[in-house]
């Protein structure tokens, strides 16, 4: 266990290292131990920058989920490859005043890792549905009847409301980045299923234990193997980002960059 302060706060639990099938692994509870913080409350920027300063390149996501299509029944897995992002409180990004930038983020998700993990659910036998679109709401409360069918007409696949900003500030600190989605209901949308209560999804979630725990090891197994550049460029995700002259670039706002994104080093030195 790794404890960690980083230039944006403490993570939301100590970082926890290891080996699956010798690949070396972090791992943060993103909602603490005990699950004890709120979606919105989450400090993800802290959370990607522990994960970086522990020497992680590519970061695995899992989420509970709700389905809003048949095709992504409960006990099932989503291999996301899109997001709908209706979040609104939380802080999404590493630049800030003194320093500007926009990452590039029509392909929100690493695609090379998500062809990883694709190969990986089949040879783990596990029932996955390559790409799907993650709206992701603010939440703590669960969607009205209204917004689950609205959702369904966006072309939504799965709700639910901790994959923003994950991705976005991942992109942002040039780590790959890919998420196994787990659907644990209908949301409220089905009337033939239950609505989604908090019951529910821990209970769907413990049955869905074990593919997960093969899916997830298979998954790593094959990551372990990736050398090198990034096939889909998020390793260099800053590069075309930056907005702000040289000149008038704050040198601290850098030096925090610059923690979660090592490589970046085009963007200025330390002070």
């Amino acid at each position: 266990m790794v404890e960690c302060e980083t230039a944006f706060g403490k993570p939301s639990s100590a970082i926890t290292l290891g080996t699956l099938n010798n690949v070396p692994v972090a791992f943060v509870q993103r909602h603490g131990v005990g699950h004890t913080i709120p979606p919105a409350f989450i400090n993800v920027r802290a959370n990607i920058a522990a994960l970086r300063s522990v020497g992680c390149t590519q970061v695995l996501s899992v989420s509970a989920v709700g389905s809003l299509t048949h095709d992504a029944p409960p006990g099932s897995f989503v291999l996301i490859d899109q997001y709908i992002d209706r979040t609104i409180k939380r802080d999404k990004t590493f630049f800030g005043p003194g320093l500007v930038g926009h990452v590039p983020f029509g392909d929100p998700v690493c695609g090379r890792m998500r062809s990883v993990l694709a190969t990986a659910a089949q040879t783990a036998d596990v029932q996955a549905l390559n790409g799907g679109t993650y709206v992701v709401m603010e939440g703590p409360q669960f969607s009205t009847r209204a917004e689950s069918h609205l959702y369904r007409q966006w072309g939504g696949t799965v709700i639910g409301m901790t994959a923003m900003p994950e991705a976005k500030l991942a992109r942002e600190a040039e780590l790959c980045y890919a998420m196994i989605a787990i659907p644990t209901d209908f949301d409220c949308w089905h009337e033939s299923h239950e609505d989604v209560n908090a019951t529910l999804v821990a209970e769907r979630m413990a049955d869905t234990f074990t593919l997960t725990r093969r899916l997830v090891t298979e998954a790593v197994t094959r990551l372990g193997e990736h050398r090198g550049a990034c096939s889909a460029g998020c390793d260099h995700a800053l590069d075309t980002a930056v907005m702000t002259a040289p000149e008038h670039r704050d040198p601290e706002m850098v030096a925090r960059l610059l923690t979660v994104a090592p490589n970046a080093t085009h963007l200025g030195a330390k002070p």
